[in-house]
């Protein structure tokens, strides 16, 4: 069976980060952001080619999937949310109705998962990432669970340790 993780960014240094993924065996990093770079020195490590470097050392392989990543008025859309119930997005422990609404018709229903599928390491795990700690908190949950209904890929989320 294939196998894909979620993972973000917050709760990681880089060092822990490598380690979580070589942990679960992960063999592709699958990058759903839209910006790759996240602030803060504390994350800098996470923005695109300071992460590329680090995963090729460490014999990861790392793919770019734009189309999967939320569109700035659908963040925003989030945001707002967010706010109006008084959460971060550090601490944010779920998606907002509208935004899994529109997300999913608006991007992941066009989406042909058909070619990442295909590239997925048969003798490994791929990892979805973006920048949120809980998995429920990030349009990149979604995603995994349209892969698990629709190709039967298992899924595992990761959290620091």
């Amino acid at each position: 069976m294939l196998k894909i993780a979620t993972i973000g960014v917050y709760g990681f240094d880089a060092d822990s980060y490598l380690q979580r993924l070589q942990q679960a065996g992960v063999r592709l990093v699958l990058d759903v952001r839209q910006r790759r770079g996240v602030r803060g020195p504390d994350y800098a490590w996470a923005n695109s080619l300071r992460l590329q470097a680090a995963l090729a050392e460490a014999g990861i392989a790392y793919e770019h999937h734009r189309e999967l990543a939320p569109t700035t008025e659908l963040r925003h859309l989030q945001y707002a949310e967010d706010d109006r119930r008084g959460v971060g997005k550090r601490s944010r422990q779920e998606l907002a109705a509208e935004y899994t609404r529109r997300y999913t018709s608006e991007i992941l229903d066009p989406a042909d998962l058909d070619p990442i599928v295909a590239r997925l390491p048969g003798d490994g795990t791929a990892a979805l990432f973006c920048v949120e700690r809980d998995a429920a908190a990030c349009h990149r949950s979604l995603v995994a669970r349209r892969l698990a209904e629709q190709h039967h890929v298992s899924i595992e989320h990761l959290g620091p340790l």
